[in-house]
């Protein structure tokens, strides 16, 4: 099946650079997030590689009549509204599961925004698992897979090695995407 999600991909005048490493567990960073088309794009792109995903979706979209879509993909309902806990039940889902790819944008919208949603970060660092970073670059029309880091605590530093990865990334709406920063490189 593999195969066929590329020729979709290509159809679409996308591809696929680099592999997922084969790793039971982990974090995926989908960045930027600035449209519509990464949603389905991403999936795609998932198929593509053969990765069997989760991620965490705005909690509207688990509605009728197309809530059991978004679920059937591998999506978690998250209420925006009332932040906190989230973390804590993810890092459980990692212990308990013996296989788990976690895809999160981390601007949590696809509108600009001065900081990144920090959960990536505080769930990996939680659940003792790594991070993958990924693209979507609308520029070269490619979903790359980047470099796995494992998360020091040492915010600015890790942060450091995510922003040179997304350094030059364009989304397909270049101009929507969010400041790669965490508010607590600030605090």
């Amino acid at each position: 099946m593999r195969g066929f999600w590329k020729l979709i991909l290509r159809l679409g005048r996308w591809k696929t650079v680099g592999e997922v490493p084969p790793l039971s567990k982990m974090v995926i960073i989908g960045a930027p997030h600035t449209s519509n088309w990464d949603f389905p794009v991403g999936m795609l792109a998932a198929r593509a590689l053969g990765v069997k995903i989760r991620f965490l979706g705005k909690h509207t979209l688990f509605r009728l009549p197309y809530g059991w879509f978004f679920h059937m993909l591998g999506g978690i309902p998250v209420d925006r509204s009332r932040p906190g806990g989230i973390i804590g039940q993810i890092s459980e889902a990692f212990a308990s599961a013996a296989r788990l790819t976690m895809v999160i944008a981390p601007e949590g919208t696809r509108s600009h925004k001065p900081y990144w949603k920090s959960g990536f970060y505080e769930i990996a660092r939680a659940a003792g698992v790594p991070i993958v970073l990924a693209c979507l670059d609308g520029e070269r029309r490619q979903v790359r897979i980047g470099p796995t880091i494992e998360t020091t605590g040492n915010v600015t530093a890790d942060m450091d090695r995510i922003r040179a990865f997304y350094a030059g990334i364009r989304g397909i709406k270049p101009e929507k995407a969010g400041t790669v920063r965490l508010r607590a490189e600030d605090e």
